[in-house]
Formats: C-alpha cells, structure tokens, sequence
C-alpha cells in the first residue's frame, strides 16, 4: 500500500498549523537581553496600520516579546493582510484546531514540520504534490486510506516507510503502479 497520503497529510497538517500559528504559539515567552547577532525587534510604532489592527491583542506585551518572535509575528499578520477571505477562515479554523490538541501532539506536528524542512526542496515538492493529490481524493477513499494504515501494525508501517524511502524513483512509480492495480482488483 502506498502510504505517502498519510504521510504526507500530517506533515501538511503540521506545515498548516505552524505557519498560521505564529500570532499564538509562543506569546508567553519572556523577552531576552537582547544580545549581538540577534535579530532587532520590531517597534510598535513601525508596524503597518493593517499589521496594528491584525495584532492589537499584542500591543500591550508587544514589548516583551524576545525580538526574533515580534519578526515572526509581523510576517505573519503581513501574510494575514494578503490572504483572501476564504484563506482567512480556513487559517482561522487550523488555528483553532492547534489549540485544541494536547501539548505532546503539537510537539510531535512541530518535529514533524522540523523533519520536513529539512528535507531536499525536490522531496518537499513531491511531499506537497502528493498532498494535493491525496486532497483531491473523495471523502470516503481518504478515510479508508487512513483506516487501513491505522491498521496496520507499527513494523508493517514502519516496514513501508523504509521500503519507500530506500526506493529509487523507478521503483516508486512501481510500487504505485502496483497498489493501483490492486486497488482496481479490491473494488471490483
């Protein structure tokens, strides 16, 4: 079975969650001494109108928070202020689901996005592209998916992981070819 979707679902999941987290993820960090070599933080006072009104819950420890945070926070309301409003809400959704997982799953989501940065740009692009692929998949095809890999036993999963990894790309592409073919025999 291939079980790239899964795979590929959480590390998008975890790309999501930690790209439309920044205003949150890290709020109650204490700010450092600034130190040479860090990054400068961002003044108030120099932030766009429309990054202020994004940020207004933060005006009053913006202050406070360690200089690389305040960078990564007004990145992320410049990202806001470019997003259509469909992309607004759906931030906003992933949002709340981040707050709604227990503190070791949003380690994990957060090791996961490490691994993946990590990754070579060519690999993070087929990750992506097979994401969308998966994405593109009806409701009911995607949950079986999920269904069988959570099936699976820890050393099955852990024996196609190693096996897809290890493989070329010609073989990848028949390791596809042949799960294709088992799929069309299984739902006919």
């Amino acid at each position: 079975m291939n079980t790239r979707p899964m795979l590929v679902a959480a590390a998008a999941l975890a790309f999501a969650w930690l790209l439309f987290t920044a205003p949150s993820s890290y709020a109650s960090e204490s700010t450092p001494a600034p130190q040479s070599g860090q990054p400068a933080g961002v003044p108030w006072s120099q932030l766009s109108p429309e990054q202020q009104r994004a940020l207004a819950p933060y005006r009053e420890r913006w202050s406070q928070l360690p200089p690389a945070r305040q960078q990564a926070i007004a990145r992320g309301a410049e990202r806001w202020q470019q997003m259509t409003p469909q992309q607004q809400a759906q931030a906003k959704q992933r949002f709340q689901q981040w707050q709604g997982m227990p503190p070791a799953e949003r380690q994990r989501a957060r090791e996961r996005y490490q691994q993946f940065r990590e990754l070579p740009p060519e690999d993070q692009q087929r990750l992506r592209e097979a994401y969308r692929k998966y994405q593109s998949l009806p409701p009911e095809r995607r949950e079986e998916l999920r269904e069988r890999w959570q099936d699976m036993t820890p050393e099955q999963r852990e024996r196609i992981k190693e096996r897809w990894q290890n493989a070329t790309p010609e073989q990848r592409e028949k390791m596809k070819r042949r799960w294709q073919q088992k799929q069309a025999r299984g739902a006919t």
